[in-house]
C-alpha cells in the first residue's frame, strides 16, 4: 500500500510474495536460461531463495551491506564480501543476480563491476529485482514495479530489524 503522499510503500507477506512470483514469470517469459541465482543478502534473500525453488536452480549468496544505521534506514557505505557462497565450487555461467530493488543503484552496479572484472568464469550475467526505484542509477534485467516517487519501502519482515530476544521472551512467556 503506498501512502497518499507517495513517500512510504509498505508491503504485505502475501503482496510480497506475489511479487517475487510476477519476477519469476518476467525472467521465464524472457526464454533466458542460467545456471545459477546468486542473491545480495540481505535483501536478495528471499527473493533469491524462492527463484531458486521455482526455477530448480543452485542458489550463490554474496553478502553486501549499506543501509545498517537507525535500524536500517540510513544508507551508509557500501560493503561487499570477498567470497561467494556456492554449493558448486565457483560461480560460473549464465548468472541470474537477484537483490529486492534498484534504489541509488550504487549497491548492484558495484557488484556487477565486481563480478565482471573478477569472475571470469561468469559468461552472462542479468539482474532481477522486485522494484526500481526512479532515482536508480542502475537499470535491471527484470523487474516488477517501477516506483516514480521513490518511496521508502517497509517489507513486511522489517519489524525484526527492532526486535530483540528479551522482547521475544516477554512476549511469547517462555
Amino acid at each position: 500500500m503506498l501512502t497518499e503522499d507517495g513517500k512510504h510503500l509498505y508491503v504485505s507477506y502475501d503482496e510480497y510474495h506475489n511479487l517475487i512470483e510476477k519476477l519469476a514469470i518476467k525472467v521465464h517469459q524472457s526464454g533466458w536460461e542460467f545456471d545459477t541465482i546468486l542473491c545480495l543478502a540481505r535483501g536478495g534473500m528471499r527473493p533469491g531463495d524462492i527463484l531458486s525453488r521455482i526455477f530448480e536452480k543452485p542458489l550463490a549468496i554474496m553478502s553486501t551491506s549499506s543501509y545498517r544505521a537507525a535500524a536500517g534506514t540510513q544508507q551508509g557505505n557500501l560493503d561487499i564480501a570477498r567470497y561467494i557462497t556456492t554449493p558448486k565450487g565457483e560461480i560460473a555461467g549464465r548468472v541470474l543476480l537477484v537483490d529486492d530493488l534498484a534504489d541509488s543503484g550504487h549497491t548492484l552496479n558495484a557488484v556487477i563491476g565486481l563480478l565482471k572484472n573478477n569472475y571470469p568464469p561468469i559468461t552472462e550475467l542479468r539482474s532481477a529485482v522486485i522494484w526500481t526505484k526512479q532515482v536508480s542509477t542502475f537499470t535491471p534485467d527484470y523487474s516488477v514495479e517501477y516506483l516514480p516517487t521513490n518511496p521508502w519501502i517497509h517489507q513486511p519482515f522489517e519489524s525484526y530489524d527492532t526486535i530483540r530476544p528479551a522482547q521475544l521472551l516477554a512476549k511469547w512467556k517462555v
